[in-house]
């Protein structure tokens, strides 16, 4: 019986042992294929990215959220084609060991494109983009390879010929026991894009209406605006361009009867133009006529004029590992008068300070002496 109970024991302890032993191994292995120390530290600067879809596709790397943490920064930047897409470039920019290890990748996508469409092929990219770097780890051995011989198509000529159309319309409705309103807003637009011309035709359309019930009767007032421009711009060299606005416009907001310009233009960009995704710093001038028809009288007596106009603007974009800047001044006057004049400027920046801490500035300011079609009926000196 002593003896039975002996074996029995054994069993037992030999069978606890065992056990213990294939979870210790179990738990080495597990932590080893978890273990990421190893794995590079990567800093994405996107504002449209999908994270949550790209942590869950790219597992072999660290995602840190300071990029002064970051031996890769990878900085997104993308903007419109003429057919309608985007173009999207990837900066690869090494940092600490990986200091001196930069590359750039870019692609496009058509209008066509769904969201899931636009990220999957993102994240080719980036994967495409990440190699060179976890080339430098041991995680490169648990990457395979695979080349899709593509089928072979014929040239598809675009029909369109690079034209873009685009049609919009939207209406608010207010409806209340003494107050009515009804704002109607449409537009039409036509652009086309190639690397030598840019062309737009814009067509637009507001009306707004507005009436008050009172005790004596009721208040109805409405707004009516009607407006169209041509532009059609010549690149010169990479830092050059010049082209012309033609438009004119309607409204009874404004007192225009009817109103039409003509404004040749030349801007210079101090950065190149292949270089306008991530940053520019533009100096644009313009002169030319305009024609105004106006309904009633204006202050300075006048119910229709000619007047040459001539403005200065200046434009700074630009897309960094800190953040990014968006800075626009510009200043206006009429050229018989020089004391008729505006001004106007704007800027957005985000700026960040310290891991997780982002300094956001949004500022405008409007300066106006120019206001030539103010209706001379109801004015005051104030």
């Amino acid at each position: 019986m002593f003896a039975t109970n002996i074996i029995i024991m054994k069993k037992i302890i030999m069978f606890f042992t065992c056990n213990l032993l294939s979870l210790f191994l179990f738990s080495q292995n597990n932590s080893i294929k978890n273990d990421k120390s190893t794995a590079i530290k990567i800093f994405i600067e996107c504002s449209t990215c999908d994270f949550e879809y790209i942590k869950q596709e790219i597992t072999y790397v660290n995602y840190v959220r300071d990029p002064k943490e970051a031996q890769l920064h990878i900085l997104v930047s993308s903007q419109i084609t003429g057919s309608g897409g985007s173009e999207y470039k990837l900066f690869f920019s090494g940092q600490l060991d990986l200091s001196g290890m930069n590359d750039t990748l870019l692609f496009n996508t058509n209008a066509n494109n769904t969201a899931d469409e636009i990220r999957a092929k993102f994240l080719h990219f980036l994967q495409a983009g990440l190699i060179r770097y976890v080339s430098k780890t041991n995680y490169i051995n648990n990457i395979s390879f695979k080349y899709n011989i593509p089928e072979e198509k014929t040239e598809v000529k675009d029909k369109w010929d690079s034209w873009v159309f685009s049609l919009s319309s939207s209406t608010w409705l207010n409806a209340q026991q003494t107050y009515n309103s009804i704002t109607i807003y449409s537009n039409f637009n036509i652009d086309r894009i190639t690397e030598k011309w840019k062309y737009n035709f814009y067509l637009g359309h507001n009306y707004n209406e507005q009436k008050y019930k009172i005790t004596d009767g009721n208040i109805f007032s409405y707004n009516k605006s009607l407006y169209n421009s041509i532009l059609i711009v010549k690149s010169l060299t990479n830092h050059w361009s010049a082209g012309i606005t033609l438009g004119g416009n309607h409204s009874t907001y404004s007192n225009i009867d009817i109103s039409y310009y003509e404004l040749p233009a030349i801007e210079y960009n101090i950065f190149p133009y292949s270089e306008s995704s991530r940053k520019q710093f533009t100096i644009r001038y313009n002169i030319g006529h305009k024609h105004q028809d106006y309904i009633d009288t204006t202050i300075y007596n006048k119910l229709n004029e000619n007047l040459f106009t001539e403005t200065l603007g200046i434009g700074f974009k630009t897309i960094q590992k800190w953040g990014n800047i968006n800075l626009s001044l510009s200043g206006q006057n009429y050229m018989h008068d020089f004391s008729k004049n505006s001004l106007n400027t704007y800027i957005t920046a985000e700026i960040r300070i310290l891991k997780g801490l982002s300094f956001n500035i949004y500022g405008y300011y409007s300066f106006v002496r120019n206001q030539l079609s103010l209706p001379k009926e109801g004015a005051t000196q104030e």
